[in-house]
């Protein structure tokens, strides 16, 4: 997996860990991605702003800095998805 697409899940899941703080599942899949992340792609640090319109996410690997930007909808999607889903919200 890129380190867009992995940065783009954990972010995904993150959204919905936050929401969703008693929904185990999505606790240890953010800590999956987030293992991920540190171990096969060797992140340091991540910081994450949002606008109007952008999830930003800001990184450090190495001692480089980068940065990737993502639609807010496409992110907010899956905890959209899943807050949509009867049998996730009993």
């Amino acid at each position: 997996m890129t380190l867009q697409d992995t940065i783009y899940n954990w972010l995904s899941i993150k959204r919905v860990a936050e929401e969703r703080p008693n929904d185990v599942s999505a606790q240890d899949t953010y800590q999956f991605f987030e293992e991920i992340l540190v171990k096969d792609h060797g992140i340091e640090e991540l910081n994450v702003q949002e606008d109007e319109h952008l999830y930003h996410v800001y990184y450090v690997k190495g001692k480089k800095q980068g940065h990737y930007q993502f639609p807010t909808e496409l992110v907010d999607a899956l905890l959209q998805s899943i807050e949509s889903e009867p049998k996730y919200n009993q």
